[in-house]
């Protein structure tokens, strides 16, 4: 896939296996493994495994699983591989929002090779595992550094998650002061989690657009959208637009003087960490994805970590169980806390191997390091924002001439008046080049024709040149052969993709059950 030097493109062919789906390869009676039979004196000593499941738990009939051999198994899956882009084949600064940066392989054979962590249960007595428990308890010092909260927990399995969470806190907090407040106010470029977890807890939301000169919603539109019923304010900042709200103080002031709460959205902190701090700006409560921004893949739904941050006076509403250290440097969990918990969010105390990968990032990075990161994700951005903003078709929405953090959400709108093809168009033809698809944005369009990009720190500036010159390529396709563009991807695996989804839900094939049914398969 060699790259011509004066282009920066690539003549990308990607493999393309007609490959069976895994149940369509299924021989009755192959199998990838014969595990051996138990010794019969542990037989005798213990009785025969099933017997330990109680009958309520037990299937009344065998799992439905293919029955295929290794070396086929492994032949499937490493053809699937070659037709699936991902970072380590590709450039993904396309998306946007998901901070998609490397992460050193060290620790991915860390987490996923050495029994001294994959072997780790957590049931075990605490006194097993204190080198897992010591990592929590390092990394929620590192936390309470970079944030300047007072306690964290690592429970949420991921960001909307860790949002539920403190939505369930901050519901729990004023119904044990005995206040009736019922409303969270949020703005519609925080991400939408930040009004969708508080509406799953029960919140009535209070949704502010933005203003399109200053960026993001005024303060006096702020202040009237407050009352004595709002319980907190859920905001993102910088937004998924990358604008940075300087004044995001006095928002939070605001909230408090009519005795609300201030949630902080840092999904995004990854172009401010190290430089701003959730405390200095007056909030309460606060999550980090430690996905994503602390060096674990962002993995698309799982596994992740949403680390929630809370001030002292919130400290016993976190979940349980907490990770302790006695005066002789004992670990221990807490699974009581003080009474005022809001409980368990998930089994267990969090996704341990996340935490330990964020902890050799930060190790590794050290104070300095992390701060340079951010430094270097905002270099990325500004550089990559003054070549979007130059190409044909390219606009961009709210806060003219202000400079973006650490991510853009750019429009194809002038594009799509020009030439008929917009964003979905645009994003099917990259493929064809050898880049990731990008972000567009959440739904619905509140900008129209949107893409989001987000270079991150760990991308080079051949990386952003490459990526820049295929989003420049395509434009120019757009206007000149548009044809090409409406009936992309060519090199690809798939061609002719619909977003069936959005057409007819009962395409969306994500079973072997739903397979059969679609294809009238016995």
């Amino acid at each position: 896939m060699a790259r011509n030097r004066e282009t920066l493109l690539r003549e990308f062919h990607e493999a393309k296996w007609d490959e069976p789906i895994i149940y369509e390869m299924s021989t009755p009676g192959e199998r990838g493994i014969l595990p051996p039979k138990a010794d019969p004196s542990i037989i005798d000593e213990f009785g025969d495994a099933k017997d330990l499941i109680p009958q309520s738990m037990r299937r009344e009939t065998s799992p439905n699983l293919p029955e295929v051999g290794q070396m086929r198994v492994n032949r499937h899956y490493m053809r699937l591989s070659q037709e699936t882009m991902g970072d380590d084949v590709a450039v993904d600064i396309g998306e946007g929002t998901c901070t998609m940066k490397y992460s050193p392989k060290i620790q991915e054979h860390t987490v996923a090779y050495n029994a001294k962590i994959t072997e780790i249960h957590p049931m075990q007595d605490p006194s097993t595992m204190q080198g897992i428990l010591e990592v929590y308890y390092e990394v929620e010092r590192y936390m309470k550094s970079i944030s300047g909260m007072d306690h964290f927990c690592f429970q949420p399995g991921g960001g909307a998650h860790a949002v539920f969470t403190n939505a369930s806190i901050i519901r729990k907090y004023f119904r044990d002061r005995g206040e009736d407040r019922d409303e969270i106010v949020t703005t519609i470029f925080s991400h939408p989690c930040d009004a969708g977890s508080p509406a799953t807890v029960g919140f009535k939301v209070v949704d502010l657009m933005n203003d399109p000169v200053q960026g993001y919603p005024t303060l006096e539109a702020f202040k009237a959208a407050l009352s004595e019923k709002t319980a907190a304010i859920f905001v993102t900042n910088p937004e998924d637009t990358g604008l940075f709200n300087p004044k995001i103080k006095e928002y939070v002031d605001a909230a408090h003087a009519v005795g609300a709460l201030a949630v902080y959205d840092q999904a995004n902190v990854n172009g401010i960490m190290g430089i701003t701090r959730a405390r200095e700006c007056g909030f309460d409560l606060i999550h980090y994805n430690l996905h994503k921004t602390f060096s674990s893949p962002h993995g698309g739904m799982g596994p992740g970590c949403g680390a929630v941050g809370a001030r002292d006076f919130l400290k016993d509403y976190l979940p349980v169980p907490r990770i302790t250290k006695d005066e002789n440097g004992t670990f221990d969990l807490d699974w009581n806390g003080e009474g005022a918990t809001i409980g368990q969010v998930r089994s267990y105390f969090g996704n341990a191997q996340v935490v330990l990968r964020a902890y050799m990032w930060l190790r590794s990075l050290g104070s300095d390091g992390v701060r340079e990161a951010a430094m270097c994700a905002v270099l990325n951005n500004q550089y990559m924002v003054k070549q979007i903003e130059q190409i044909k078709g390219v606009t961009m929405y709210y806060g003219e001439g202000k400079r973006r953090i650490e991510q853009c959400r750019y429009s194809w709108e002038q594009l799509e008046k020009d030439t008929g093809l917009g964003t979905e168009d645009v994003l099917r033809r990259m493929v064809d080049y050898g880049c990731e698809h990008y972000w567009e944005s959440h739904h619905p369009h509140i900008v129209p024709e949107p893409f989001t990009l987000e270079p991150t720190d760990s991308f080079s500036k051949e990386d952003i040149d490459e990526f820049v010159a295929v989003m420049r390529k395509i434009a120019q396709e757009c206007y000149e052969t548009p044809e090409v563009v409406r009936t992309a991807p060519h090199n690809a695996p798939c061609h002719g993709i619909k977003n069936y989804y959005e057409e007819d839900p009962e395409k969306v094939i994500c079973t072997w059950k739903k397979y059969k049914e679609v294809y009238g398969i016995e």
